[in-house]
């Protein structure tokens, strides 16, 4: 893969730390939900959000 340059870099971590917020905020959404479906819903939405961000490191090496 070619190198990034120091704009798709700073890109690249503004998504990374955005993709970080949503996972959190979705846990503590799962955390406070009493529907079952609905915490559920979350939940997913928190495990999308971090393998997200798991695939945007993977362009960092």
């Amino acid at each position: 893969m070619s190198q990034l340059n120091q704009i798709e870099l700073q890109n690249l971590r503004h998504l990374i730390g955005a993709h970080e917020t949503v996972h959190q905020k979705l846990q503590a959404y799962a955390q406070q939900a009493t529907d079952p479906e609905i915490k559920q819903f979350f939940q997913n939405g928190a495990q999308d959000a971090m393998k997200t961000k798991q695939q945007l490191i993977g362009f960092l090496s």
